[in-house]
């Protein structure tokens, strides 16, 4: 039964699951979410024939949970470091069962310094693991081992001028090829409405973009050996793109551009853009002139049953976080319509013109092109765009910026973000001093600020928290708080707290505590005296002030063995943190 009640479509009687391992026990296929094949041979590996076959076996039970290619080729880069490594020891072992401890050991120790070698650890420990002759003896106790944590990321967030730097080439080269796609769908608009002059040159060029809108294609003629010639060149004045195919669609580079401004607005990962369809327009409640999205983020990586997302983002000026999608429908609006056409039921956004037809993308992970179109933005894409500006790696290091700036988990756990966004990015540390600075000095001032903070009650309650000196509200948001958790502070400085609460049953052990911190000013010396409670008989005085006095000296008859006990414990340490 499926999660709402209803039965799961049965598959049709003659279907036969893909084999996963051949006959031979040497090839492995992977089978992706799209039903695209990809076999890895496992004659390959310089590994003995018993070996091959046996990491073929746990191969193929891993991929069972396999959705794509990318998944297969990142197990299988690290089986061929495993391999070259086995072969580097002159007398690799046989088979699986015959890895010592100490072949893993040297394994681990030559591999755990870097962020491929540990990779390659994490991977090959999954895949051993799966073998049944290493669950016991000293070769399972070296598979049990954790691999090392990672170090410091290879890519850190930008600084402002750098990230400035990355939009403003962005932003520039979208900027230009949306005006001119605007320009040309005004120019089409008319012609369709009829009202352009039949004779003018405006009225032929928009002939030329009817083509091009419904076939992706200048028109043309073909010569005697079947190439096609474009007879609109002239029409057009020019051969580049922006003059002819650009006029009504993007290129690769500018669909790049693109995907660079939304991941630095929206923190996307690169591989959302190759399946991200068109925004769902959403109603906004009393608002007619804006325009709410609902975005559909996919991201496999999260696993089965959680690789949707739903974002809302509002078009309402020309800042707000939805403007940016209402331009990316704008100017993808002509390769939409051109890809539901070719391809009903097509509804992707981000969609490119290839400059030739045959620039077909040989990832099957990928979305496959519909006649001249392509989708979403490849790593190759991302590495041309990026060399063609100068510009290092814009997708990781725009999302750890746009990750760490929001301060906030986009698409990832809270765990993610603190341990691999946060806490190793460099900026972020650098920032963090002047904080954890200005922090210090708050706390400071607020301590060398001698009144009572907390509140006066007239009963405990409950949900409060006991201490030496006053009732805490609130312990998770002291203003020293403990590395552990908590708060950390001394309990003479609970009443510098605003989180400390007072009432009428503090008041005998409060008193006792003025009374013997006045007694201990003729035993102590004046500067030891002065440093260790002066600050604190202050408070106190303030306290006495705002309870009334002649309440206060009252009190000092109503105290208990316990007040005496607990006053002598904390002015001798002993309750210090």
């Amino acid at each position: 039964m499926s999660g709402r009640g209803r039965r799961a479509v049965l598959p049709p009687p003659d279907f036969q699951a893909t084999e996963r391992i051949a006959a031979d026990g040497l090839q492995v296929t992977v089978v992706n979410k799209e039903g695209f094949k990809r076999v890895f041979d496992f004659v390959e590996l310089s590994v003995p024939q018993p070996m091959r076959c046996s990491l073929a076996r746990a191969f193929a039970a891993q991929s069972m949970g396999w959705n794509s290619h990318s998944s297969g080729e990142s197990y299988w880069r690290s089986l061929e470091v495993f391999a070259r490594f086995l072969k580097a020891q002159g007398h690799p072992a046989e088979d699986l069962g015959n890895l010592t401890s100490a072949t893993l050991r040297l394994w681990r120790n030559n591999h755990k310094g870097t962020p491929g070698g540990r990779e390659a650890l994490a991977k090959m420990r999954t895949l051993l693991k799966r073998e049944p002759r290493l669950a016991q003896g000293l070769a399972a106790e070296e598979l049990a081992r954790p691999v090392p944590k990672k170090g410091k990321p290879s890519k850190q967030s930008y600084r402002p001028s750098e990230r400035d730097q990355v939009l403003l080439a962005a932003e520039r080269q979208f900027r230009a090829a949306l005006l001119r796609i605007r320009e040309n769908t005004t120019l089409l608009d008319r012609y369709r409405a009829g009202s352009l002059d039949p004779t003018s040159r405006e009225s032929r060029v928009a002939s030329v973009l009817e083509c091009l809108a419904s076939t992706g294609e200048l028109p043309g003629y073909p010569d005697k050996e079947g190439k096609v010639y474009t007879r609109a060149e002239n029409l057009l004045r020019g051969k580049n793109r922006g003059k002819t195919t650009g006029r009504l669609f993007l290129s690769r580079a500018e669909l790049t551009a693109l995907a660079v401004m939304m991941t630095d607005r929206y923190g996307w990962n690169l591989s959302v853009y190759d399946r991200l369809h068109v925004p769902v327009i959403t109603p906004s409640a009393g608002e007619k002139t804006t325009v709410t999205y609902e975005v559909l983020v996919e991201k496999r990586r999260s696993g089965e049953g959680r690789w949707f997302a739903t974002e809302n983002y509002t078009d309402s000026g020309a800042d707000s976080p939805g403007r940016l999608i209402t331009q990316a429908l704008e100017a993808t609006k002509h390769g939409r319509t051109l890809a539901a056409a070719l391809s009903p039921g097509h509804d992707l956004l981000m969609v490119a013109r290839n400059r030739r037809r045959d620039d077909v993308d040989s990832n099957l992970d990928r979305p496959r092109n519909v006649g001249p179109l392509c989708f979403g933005v490849s790593k190759a894409d991302a590495r041309v765009w990026a060399r063609s500006h100068n510009i290092g790696s814009p997708f990781q290091r725009a999302r750890r910026t746009t990750v760490t700036t929001t301060g906030k988990p986009l698409q990832h756990k809270p765990g993610t973000h603190e341990s691999i966004y946060v806490l190793p990015d460099e900026n972020v540390q650098k920032a963090a001093v002047d904080v954890i600075a200005a922090g210090a000095e708050e706390a400071l001032e607020q301590a060398r600020d001698y009144t009572f903070h907390g509140r006066l009650t007239d009963a405990a309650v409950a949900a409060h928290q006991e201490t030496a000196t006053a009732d805490c509200a609130d312990e998770d948001s002291s203003p020293w708080p403990d590395p552990n958790g908590g708060c950390g502070a001394d309990f003479l400085l609970c009443l510098s707290c605003e989180n400390s609460r007072v009432h009428t049953g503090h008041h005998p052990r409060l008193a006792l505590l003025r009374r013997q911190l006045i007694s201990l000013r003729s035993t102590w010396p004046e500067k030891l005296w002065r440093k260790r409670c002066d600050e604190h008989l202050q408070r106190l005085d303030d306290l006495r002030s705002k309870v009334n006095e002649g309440t206060w000296d009252a009190a000092l008859g109503r105290v208990t063995d316990r007040d005496r006990m607990i006053i002598d414990h904390l002015l001798e340490g002993d309750l210090a943190p």
